[in-house]
C-alpha cells in the first residue's frame, strides 16, 4: 500500500487526462446519488410496484400515448394524455394524500409528471422506473383495452 501511495503523484502527472476524467465521474456519480436521496418522488421496481399495490391501493396514473395504453398497460391503472396531464384537476386534487403512482412506455416522461404532482402539493409521488418496458419484462399482468 506505501508503495502505491508513492507512485500515485508520478501517475497522476503522466496521465492527467484520465485523472480528470476520473474526478469528473466522482463528481457525476455524487451527485446523482445526492439528487436521488433528496427527491420527494420515488422510482419504484415492477416488484417495489406489486408490493405497494397490495399494501396501499395506490392511483396508477399512465400517461403513455393511447395505443401504447390500449396494447397493455397495469391493470387498475388510468390513462391521462401527458398534453392533458393536469394536476391541479379537481378528480385528481381529491387523491393529494393517496400515492400516486405516474407510469410511462419507458420510464423517461414519468419523471415530469411525478415533478408537477410534487410542485402541486401531492405527497406520495412514485415513477415506475422502466416504465411498462420493466413491468412486461418482469412478466407481471397487463391489461388491454381502454379500460
Amino acid at each position: 500500500m506505501n508503495d502505491f501511495l508513492h507512485k500515485l503523484p508520478e501517475f497522476l502527472g503522466h496521465h492527467m487526462a484520465l485523472a480528470a476524467l476520473f474526478v469528473v465521474l466522482l463528481v457525476a456519480l455524487i451527485f446523482t446519488q445526492l439528487a436521488t436521496l433528496f427527491s420527494k418522488t420515488r422510482e419504484l421496481t415492477p416488484a417495489g410496484l406489486t408490493a405497494l399495490i397490495n399494501r396501499d391501493n395506490p392511483l396508477l396514473i399512465d400517461i403513455s400515448p393511447r395505443d401504447n395504453f390500449e396494447k397493455a398497460h397495469i391493470p387498475g391503472a388510468r390513462h391521462v394524455a401527458m398534453s392533458q396531464f393536469d394536476p391541479e384537476n379537481k378528480n385528481l386534487a381529491k387523491a393529494k394524500d393517496l400515492p400516486v403512482v405516474i407510469i410511462c412506455r419507458s420510464g423517461q416522461t414519468a419523471g415530469k409528471a411525478a415533478q408537477r404532482l410534487v410542485k402541486a402539493g401531492f405527497s406520495s409521488v412514485h415513477t415506475l422506473g422502466g416504465g411498462m418496458l420493466a413491468w412486461r419484462e418482469a412478466q407481471l399482468p397487463v391489461a388491454k383495452g381502454n379500460k
